[in-house]
């Protein structure tokens, strides 16, 4: 059975939409579909909903096939070096998703899939994630599809939040997907777009993307397949 690609895009913003945008035309070149994370709220007073530009481009995005994804609240750590959602017990985990759902609905890129800043997730929001309605949750050894309760084994390989983005470890980027791909496993690459204007973790990116499709990884993003039998989800 062949591999699969994943490309997440993370720290998408007014600011760095123009640097996104480019990264994403290599993609569709290649086509290779994109994950976009999308956090409601950045450090800075930056909001999704006051950004009409960002949240138009966005939608046309997913219109395309590309998919959107919950990528916390507000960028808070509840602990030093800590993620948002790292540590928070369900009851705090479900006012925060509550929160961040109702801006992405009123920015019309409300989704059902969940990746937390920093990839890693609590028990309480695994919990308070289904109550929610969210389907999935990208976690960083694996994908978790939270109404079957099965998990795909697959590690993120980031370049930025929380992964580093100096030359060496973009070159162990690059060789690890090259590793993955030729297992047929499940390549899954992931960058913080303010890195994107940077030529060497830019093109360790599209580095990665390139072996991965020369040794049959199938482009796909974050999503949820329904049953057959059940209807489409929203």
């Amino acid at each position: 059975m062949a591999g699969q690609l994943i490309v997440s895009i993370s720290g998408i913003s007014d600011r760095t939409l123009p640097d996104v945008d480019l990264f994403c035309a290599e993609l569709d070149a290649r086509g290779v579909p994109a994950s976009f994370l999308v956090a409601p709220r950045l450090k800075g007073g930056y909001r999704i909903e006051a950004d009409a530009p960002t949240a138009d481009w966005l939608r046309t995005r997913r219109d395309g096939g590309d998919a959107v994804v919950l990528h916390g609240f507000d960028e808070a750590a509840t602990k030093k070096r800590r993620g948002e959602f790292a540590t928070l017990p369900a009851h705090e985990a479900n006012l925060r998703l509550m929160g961040a759902d109702r801006a992405m609905e009123h920015a019309g890129l409300r989704t059902r899939l969940f990746a937390a800043p920093g990839w890693t997730v609590s028990p309480g929001t695994i919990t308070a994630l289904p109550r929610n309605g969210f389907r999935v949750v990208a976690g960083l050894s694996g994908i978790t599809d939270l109404v079957r309760a099965t998990t795909v084994r697959a590690r993120v390989l980031g370049v930025g939040e929380g992964f580093l983005s100096e030359p060496w470890w973009c070159r162990t980027l690059v060789l690890s997907a090259q590793r993955i791909a030729r297992r047929d496993g499940v390549v899954r690459i992931a960058v913080c777009a303010r890195h994107l204007r940077k030529p060497g973790p830019r093109q360790a990116m599209l580095d990665a993307v390139d072996l991965a499709l020369r040794h049959g990884c199938v482009p796909t993003v974050y999503q949820w397949r329904p049953h057959r039998a059940m209807p489409a989800a929203a």
